[in-house]
């Protein structure tokens, strides 16, 4: 590992980090983190309040310190460790004004230049994916919670993609299963309060490590409200992308998590994904994917922590709509900040909602494609990426493609190929 990836850093370390654009200046490179970033602050308020100076933090992997400067703000010490020395190099150079921020090449297996119960918050993306090893990865996992002190909080990100029948390496990393999780974190006694995008390559966990004391049960447990997860009404279908719910819990005892709570819709039990902290009225969140089986109509629903019944409450089920085929968004294949300018003469697709996209016709300036590749990225909406590659013998300049899937005709897509081509090699065109 520490060979693959000084090699990606001296190649261009900003790409193989980020996957966006070769040559990325600093600004562009750091804006690419802005979203992983908000979700990391959004989930650090779990953290028992207290001035960001008293707070330590650990990132797992920090490359070139992308998400390590936006984070620093929120800590009194941040350290960031990682397989590569040229990738700590650059991080160093970049977290140089940064007095308590540190950086250090680790052994790529375990964590033991760090004491026991010394950090509040352990965070790590987009690292786990590229492990080959599940033993390395577990290794990681067991050593974020050695280092964790009570009440500390882990956000990780993990490949989650079904696992297939091959050799694994530096850049596709091993696949880990959403009952892998709830395993580690039941055999650790952790509080599993997130595990989110489930079945994706971005599946994301947070673990809380509950201190003794943290309380019983105290009071009344009531259903506030249950709304469609992706809006506020309260309906939801059985099934599709909006086949998910919110349920807002007053109550709720301490110790609760997705592993202690079932919430059972008709007798059944839905998937949970998100257990939120308690709002200022008190309330928590608590997000499911509703159970195979359900009947349209008003349906009961049970809640029970550690098998004790708490609370009844009720949910219409609605039809499920029908799916609305459509092009999200359409890129280079291996720039994908370079957008419509197609400089590697590969084309990327990002459709939902069409069940079978092997069956998507495609045309390049009125040519028919035979050959496309295609990645199920979500099972759930759907969303699928589709790949192909412009034929050689088309000239640079003004390029149409037109998609047609059964009967639905998509608007033209119009990009821009230029005449130079990137350079990457196909081994790394796209994670898988």
């Amino acid at each position: 590992m520490r060979e693959d990836w000084n090699a990606r850093a001296g190649e261009d370390a900003y790409y193989y980090v980020a996957f966006g654009r070769r040559d990325q200046a600093d600004g562009e490179f750091d804006a690419t983190g802005a979203e992983v970033v908000a979700g990391l602050e959004w989930e650090l308020k779990r953290v028992p309040t207290q001035t960001p100076r008293a707070r330590r933090a650990l990132e797992i992997g920090c490359g070139p310190g992308r998400l390590m400067r936006p984070m620093a703000k929120h800590f009194g010490e941040i350290h960031g460790v990682d397989v590569a020395d040229a990738m700590i190099a650059r991080a160093r150079e970049r977290l140089a004004g940064i007095p308590h921020a540190h950086a250090h090449v680790g052994t790529g297996s375990d964590l033991s230049q760090f004491a026991d119960a010394s950090f509040d918050y352990v965070y790590s993306y987009a690292v786990f994916q590229h492990i080959p090893s599940r033993d390395v990865v577990f290794n990681y996992l067991n050593e974020a919670v050695r280092v964790l002190k009570p009440n500390g909080l882990v956000r990780a990100q993990v490949n989650g993609l079904p696992p297939e029948a091959r050799v694994y390496d530096t850049w596709s990393g091993v696949r880990i299963k959403p009952d892998e999780i709830r395993e580690f974190c039941r055999r650790h006694g952790l509080l599993l309060l997130a595990l989110e995008g489930l079945h994706t390559q971005y599946m994301w966990t947070t673990w809380h490590k509950p201190s003794p004391g943290m309380g019983r049960p105290v009071g009344e447990v009531r259903i506030r409200r249950i709304t469609n997860a992706d809006s506020s009404e309260p309906v939801a279908p059985p099934s599709g992308r909006f086949s998910s719910i919110s349920a807002w819990i007053e109550g709720l005892p301490p110790l609760s998590d997705l592993l202690s709570l079932d919430l059972r819709v008709a007798g059944l039990s839905a998937t949970l994904t998100y257990l939120g902290r308690p709002e200022a009225d008190g309330l928590r969140q608590l997000n499911a994917i509703l159970p195979a089986g359900l009947n349209t109509g008003l349906n009961p629903v049970e809640l029970a922590w550690n098998g004790q019944p708490l609370a009844q409450s009720r949910l219409r089920i609605v039809p499920t709509p029908p799916p609305v085929p459509r092009i999200l968004d359409a890129s280079d294949g291996v720039d994908l900040l370079s957008g419509r300018r197609i400089v590697s003469r590969s084309v990327k697709l990002f459709l939902e909602e069409c069940a079978r996209p092997e069956e998507l016709e495609i045309w390049v300036n009125g040519e028919p494609l035979t050959d496309k590749d295609v990645f199920c990225t979500d099972p759930m909406p759907p969303r699928h990426e589709v790949n192909f590659r412009i034929p050689a013998h088309v000239p640079a300049g003004p390029l149409t493609v037109d998609l047609q899937y059964h009967s639905r005709r998509f608007a033209p897509l119009a990009f821009e190929l230029l005449s130079q081509t990137a350079t990457l090699s196909t081994k790394y065109q796209s994670f898988e």
